[in-house]
């Protein structure tokens, strides 16, 4: 059995977070990535020194950006969802139908990330960018891929990455999350009540299989003035649900 714990690893995960601190930092020069990264010079040196001449990075003068090259990839993993052109085709007809932001989000190692947005003419800015991964109990998209998903996954879930507070409307305590999911699994949707970010509202259903896969979910989201009353309550519930149910069919007879 391989030695989880050599040098070869360590590099790798030296080489990753590399790349992650120069997404964080937006570019960077070598004295800022060992600083931030709390790792030598020479040692940073050499990481990135690789990745340049690989053609995974950019670089103006003495600052180095993450290069085109990761985009490829990132579109492969993207495109491998087996659900993903049905599901961005529906994200792009509800982005336009509400004027308002619309997504589909998987989960990813007992985390929520995004693998494609669209936003409508009125939708808000939001941090909401492709790949980016948060905590699945916190949104509308989560908690319905949580409530779709067996006991066992969820119980999984939840004690790897507990039930932080991100905002004061977060559900922080386990036993009425579960009760939450329950009320999800009976109506099919579930919301977010500015539970990942103050003043933002959403709305989710999940995608599922013939035989319980869950491929991820699709949600609506905005500025909670906006969402609420009958809309928010029921005419995005049921635009949601008529737009996963027509992808359900579309994948048992395809």
């Amino acid at each position: 059995m391989a030695n989880t714990n050599g040098g070869g690893v360590q590099t790798t995960r030296k080489t990753f977070a590399i790349v992650h601190a120069l997404k964080e930092l937006d570019g960077a020069r070598i004295d800022e990535l060992s600083e931030h990264l709390d790792m030598a010079s020479s040692t940073v040196h050499r990481h990135v020194a690789t990745l340049d001449d690989l053609g995974y990075l950019d670089r103006e003068g003495d600052v180095y950006h993450l290069g085109i090259r990761f985009l490829t990839l990132g579109g492969h993993a993207q495109t491998r969802q087996p659900v993903f052109d049905l599901a961005k085709e529906k994200v792009d007809q509800i982005a336009m139908e509400t004027d308002e932001r619309s997504q589909f989000i998987v989960e990813d190692g007992g985390r929520r990330m995004y693998v494609y947005t669209e936003a409508g003419t009125n939708a808000v800015k939001t941090d909401a960018t492709i790949g980016k991964r948060g905590p699945i109990h916190s949104s509308a998209a989560g908690k319905a891929i949580l409530a779709a998903s067996s006991d066992e996954f969820v119980a999984d879930v939840l004690d790897r990455h507990g039930v932080s507070q991100v905002t004061p409307h977060t559900i922080d305590d386990r036993e009425t999350l579960l009760e939450e999911l329950k009320g999800i699994r009976e109506r099919g949707y579930a919301f977010n009540e500015q539970e990942s970010t103050l003043g933002l509202r959403a709305v989710a259903s999940t995608i599922t299989g013939v035989n319980g896969e869950v491929y991820g979910a699709i949600s609506i989201a905005g500025p909670a003035h906006r969402f609420k009353g009958e809309l928010f309550r029921s005419e995005y519930p049921d635009l949601l649900l008529a737009a996963t149910n027509e992808i359900e069919l579309k994948l048992e007879y395809s």
